[in-house]
């Protein structure tokens, strides 16, 4: 009876060390990797996004429901930890034009983090990332009476107008996975 239950014992601490060692195990890209007989395999990314957030292209997103200012929208986005959300390219604009799309089971007009009020006809994004992919709508961006914050869903195509950044919309953050 003691041998068996020293078996029992022997092995749940076996089993126990692999689990730990496995849960541990990360390459230099930070992934998990599960070693066995000399191999690596890829588990799962060790990055992921908050509860809430939605993974696009590499980043997380998320819709805010409620109506602000594009500042006040830009400094709700700054206290969770992250910006107006930056497009990097067509891929994500549409994944981001997805979300929008879920939550409001619409496409309503939802800010965006691009700016050019320091400088006219100098787009910028909030978060830093550089201003290379736009979708804007035909004629636009035409800074009709001081328009110099991003909306996107504008008009029937959907795309992308500069507008008064006092208008109060909806808005999407956006923070690099954890």
């Amino acid at each position: 009876m003691k041998t068996l239950i020293l078996s029992a014992l022997l092995c749940a601490v076996i089993t126990l060390t692999r689990a730990a060692a496995l849960s541990e195990a990360k390459d230099e890209g930070g992934e998990v990797a599960i070693i066995q007989e000399g191999e690596h395999h890829i588990l799962e990314r060790s990055t992921s996004c908050p509860s809430g957030w939605t993974k696009i292209s590499g980043r997380c997103f998320l819709f805010v429901p409620r109506t602000m200012t594009w500042a006040q929208a830009e400094r709700n986005c700054l206290s969770l930890g992250a910006n107006l959300a930056s497009v990097r390219g067509a891929e994500e604009y549409h994944g981001i034009k997805r979300l929008v799309a879920d939550k409001t089971h619409g496409n309503s007009q939802t800010w965006l983090g691009g700016s050019d009020s320091e400088e006219e006809r100098v787009w910028f994004w909030s978060d830093g990332t550089p201003f290379t992919f736009s979708y804007w709508c035909r004629g636009e961006p035409n800074n009709d009476g001081y328009q110099h914050c991003l909306q996107m869903n504008y008009g029937g195509d959907k795309c992308w107008d500069d507008t008064k950044c006092h208008y109060h919309l909806q808005s999407v953050c956006v923070k690099k996975t954890t």
